[in-house]
């Protein structure tokens, strides 16, 4: 009779992997994933740190500008925008772009025009680092926009800027013309520990900046956007109260499993943001133990859609102050 339990149960985990696996299939965290996917082939390529969804206050608008990721190397800045487009490319005379096919063939899409909207960021980002006491040379802020999806198609000549997969495939750490290509100086040259210095404060404004929430699922999976909270049975709800963003940095889940099943019950550790230190790096780490049922509600961005993510599916959870 165990034996006739242990296969069902091997059998109902495989229908499960195969067939209800919605959550890691959106388009939202595939393009959340290629931007990672990007960052860190960009950090491999050419040194530095990659600053991934960011949301920098404009003055002008009262509100925050998305920015996709900003490469910074010693004395260099680099604003980068990512399209992970499925489908086949026509740029109209106002610089928009239409993909039609798409992940889901017959659909049709409209793009504002990227470069430009990277271009904005960029001038938004100067006058953020103004703001908090970086000034950079005029123009030495670098745009480029990235199409890391190999099942991009277009017959449209892009003009420097634009890096269509093709290119992106064949990007290498060969000479540092490629990087120069890709980059400007942004600081004067005025001395090496001003360089330094100033290199420093910018690496930690935009550390300190305001970012996107993340949560990271399994299979590498990652999708940004904002935490809005949890759902569940009142227990496990009222457990996980004290987890507010002005409160908590990180949610890590810890899964245990007997057999290889999953458990029905599982561990949530959060750490406590520190005010005291640079950046935001917990002080303190508590846990409780919910159903592995249990819920986070998250709105990502781009996307009027709200996601349910079980905590079964979920390695992580950052939240930004």
């Amino acid at each position: 009779m165990w034996v006739e339990i242990i296969c069902a149960l091997a059998i109902y985990k495989l229908v499960r992997l195969f067939f209800s696996n919605d959550e890691f299939s959106d388009v939202e965290t595939s393009d959340s994933t290629a931007l990672f996917s990007v960052a860190h082939k960009l950090e491999k390529v050419y040194g530095g740190k990659a600053y991934v969804g960011l949301r920098i206050p404009d003055a002008d608008t009262s509100s925050r500008q998305d920015i996709d990721l900003v490469l910074v190397t010693k004395g260099e800045v680099v604003v980068v925008g990512v399209k992970n487009l499925h489908g086949i490319v026509t740029v109209r005379s106002d610089g928009s772009w239409v993909c039609e096919g798409g992940k889901h063939h017959h659909s049709t899409q409209t793009y504002p025009d990227p470069l430009a909207e990277v271009k904005k960021q960029a001038s938004v980002l100067e006058s953020y680092l103004e703001q908090r006491g970086v000034t950079l040379l005029e123009g030495n802020i670098s745009c480029k926009v990235v199409i890391p999806n190999p099942n991009f198609r277009t017959m449209h000549a892009f003009p420097s800027e634009v890096i269509t997969y093709e290119e992106w495939q064949h990007l290498k750490p060969v000479s540092k013309n490629i990087l120069s290509g890709w980059v400007k100086g942004a600081f004067s040259s005025t001395g090496k520990d001003t360089q330094d210095s100033s290199h420093q404060k910018l690496e930690f404004i935009l550390g300190s900046a305001p970012v996107w929430d993340r949560v990271e699922l399994k299979n590498s999976k990652i999708v940004l956007g904002e935490f809005l909270e949890f759902k569940g049975k009142e227990e496990d709800t009222l457990a996980l109260r004290d987890i507010k963003r002005s409160k908590i940095d990180r949610i890590s889940i810890q899964q245990t499993s007997m057999l290889g099943f999953a458990p029905t019950r599982l561990q949530v550790l959060y750490s406590y943001r520190d005010y005291r230190s640079e950046g935001s790096s917990g002080s303190e780490t508590k846990e409780v133990t919910v159903r592995s049922s249990t819920e986070v509600v998250f709105q990502p961005r781009d996307s009027g859609k709200i996601k349910k993510f079980k905590l079964s599916s979920i390695l992580s959870v950052s939240l930004s102050a």
